[in-house]
């Protein structure tokens, strides 16, 4: 996977908004495969349009809970979404991922400007999933 620096520097490379689309779904497609069981109820982010799931996992091996995710979506620009979203939390602690404004990066990606308002709701709703796994994990520790 792409790491968000990799990501931001190919942005900066496309002018073009359907070159951007085209190299989202292709972020979308490395994925790593999530397990069909893992497609469940669980897992499912409420808020999207789209099916999405992020299946949690925590390394606590250690000390401090780093937090991994698979996820998968339905739609194949979501997948894309799914894909930078990850690029920015998975592998990181839950303060790490408190202190890193997800937003900020959208907007300079020019997300605001170029997603429906359904997708952008539907970006919201994965980082204020994390963000939630995030503040659990913290309490679970303390």
């Amino acid at each position: 996977m792409a790491t968000i620096d990799e990501i931001r520097d190919n942005f900066e490379l496309l002018d073009e908004w359907d070159d951007r689309y085209r190299y989202v779904i292709e972020l979308g497609r490395t994925l790593e495969p999530m397990p069909e069981a893992e497609h469940s109820a669980e897992n499912k982010v409420n808020g999207c349009v789209s099916q999405v799931w992020l299946q949690k996992l925590v390394d606590r091996s250690k000390g401090a809970p780093i937090l991994r995710y698979r996820g998968d979506s339905d739609a194949h620009i979501v997948r894309g979404l799914v894909a930078i979203v990850l690029s920015l939390y998975s592998g990181r602690t839950p303060q790490e991922i408190l202190d890193t404004d997800a937003i900020a990066v959208f907007n300079e990606f020019g997300f605001r400007d170029h997603l429906t308002p359904q997708r952008s709701n539907g970006l919201r709703s994965m980082v204020e999933r994390i963000k939630t796994d995030a503040k659990e994990a913290l309490a679970e520790a303390s």
